[in-house]
């Protein structure tokens, strides 16, 4: 009987981990920074949001690529996409942003999420994102495939496809796919696109994002264009 009871209550401890679901307490640091920054340097009204991982916390030229537009950077490095959802109220809500441009995944996958996963993700934060605003074009920069993170590229390719057609679904959702111009004709990632741990891009990687990125902001976000006034500091 001692025994039953004990397994009975090791069954319920680890249920209610389980369902406390991921713990996102390790970014409080960065958000808490980004607050700061708001409150010191209020971010621009009517811009462009990017938000995720690493690969949007290192894009320090986003002002300079995109220049006809106001831009948010609100990357966070190492975060996975799920992490973004959890912080939106702080780092999305606020800004009520004319379009939001997301790139994460890999580190999901790279820690054990399943493709379906990462899609389920995706979808998880248009829905929160819309709950303040139901019109916000929103699009996703596909997952990279990286010299550091080959062994992931079925996985990564599989979560790509799923994202795709799901944003194929949905109204003002874009799958911006950033893949096949960053493989080689034997399908590897070309080294000349990144730095030297092989998984972060240099300029010449960002270049291809800018590619896609650009036309679909023209598209989507021409409320976000740049209206400045003289000597008005360029964010």
């Amino acid at each position: 009987m001692k025994k039953l009871t004990i397994l009975l209550t090791l069954l319920v401890i680890s249920f209610a981990a389980h369902a406390k679901g991921p713990d996102h307490s390790q970014w409080e640091h960065d958000i808490q920074a980004f607050e700061a920054s708001d409150r010191s340097n209020p971010p621009p009204a009517n811009a462009v949001l990017f938000i995720g991982s690493s690969s949007i916390r290192m894009w320090s030229t986003l002002a300079q690529d995109f220049p006809g537009y106001r831009v948010i950077n609100r990357g966070f490095g190492g975060s996975d996409l799920d992490d973004s959802t959890a912080f939106a109220d702080r780092i999305v809500t606020p800004y009520h942003p004319v379009a939001i441009v997301m790139y994460a995944g890999d580190n999901d996958l790279q820690n054990g999420d399943t493709p379906e996963q990462v899609r389920d993700d995706f979808a998880a934060f248009v829905a929160k994102v819309r709950q303040d605003q139901p019109q916000v074009p929103i699009a996703f920069i596909s997952i990279k495939p990286s010299i550091a993170r080959l062994a992931l590229l079925p996985n990564i390719r599989k979560a790509n496809q799923l994202i795709r057609t799901w944003s194929m679904t949905q109204k003002n959702v874009a799958f911006l796919d950033v893949a096949p111009a960053m493989l080689d004709a034997q399908g590897q990632p070309k080294p000349g696109l990144f730095r030297e741990d092989g998984l972060h891009m240099n300029a010449s990687g960002y270049a291809l994002w800018v590619a896609q990125v650009g036309p679909w902001l023209a598209e989507h976000a021409a409320a976000a264009e740049v209206k400045r006034e003289p000597n008005a500091p360029l964010r």
